[in-house]
């Protein structure tokens, strides 16, 4: 069985739980495209690290959730970089494979790949919803406004991007997916 990311559940609200998230390691690649195409991008250099691609040529373990958020746009007519997508669809995500529990950051062999980035991620609390359905931006998007507003109307100071966590293969049927939205706050 696919390990999965460890949390705590602080306190649940009607559609979604405060977490504690433990400090971890990620390995993380920048794409290019669509919110419904990025992910399946940044698999390959991903599922390559962990398979062994890598300086020491030590696999890693496949754990779950898959995160996906956005990073600045791509489009250099846009004046935006805050994460928006342009007109076109297009922007850059961050696609991120969650590190075994037992991996340290000191200790994680060098990636072969240069799109491969390891990097630390401190302790942090957030706020979270399940949800089943598609890969697409409208489902996302849709759940992420919910849960901000929940989060908002609770008294939460939102502290980070909503970012996608899909816990699936990708044949896994639409409607059996366990999909969530993740958006970081400040504990209470």
């Amino acid at each position: 069985m696919t390990q999965q990311q460890r949390y705590e559940v602080v306190r649940q609200w009607t559609g979604f739980e405060l977490r504690s998230y433990q400090a971890h390691v990620i390995a993380e690649v920048e794409i290019e495209g669509s919110f419904e195409s990025a992910g399946s991008a940044a698999f390959r250099p991903l599922v390559s690290y962990i398979g062994g691609r890598n300086v020491e040529g030590r696999g890693l373990a496949m754990t779950a959730p898959v995160l996906q958020r956005e990073g600045d746009t791509v489009d250099p007519g846009s004046a935006s970089t805050s994460g928006e997508v342009t007109p076109s669809g297009r922007g850059t995500f961050l696609i991120s494979f969650v590190m075994p529990d037992s991996e340290v950051f000191e200790s994680m062999p060098a990636p072969t790949d240069a799109r491969v980035v390891i990097r630390p991620v401190a302790q942090e609390y957030a706020v979270a919803a399940r949800y089943s359905g598609r890969w697409s931006r409208s489902a996302f998007e849709g759940h992420a406004a919910r849960l901000l507003a929940a989060a908002e109307a609770a008294g939460f100071e939102v502290t980070g991007a909503p970012r996608f966590a899909r816990f699936d293969p990708p044949w896994t049927p639409w409607f059996s997916r366990r999909n969530e939205v993740v958006i970081p706050v400040r504990g209470l």
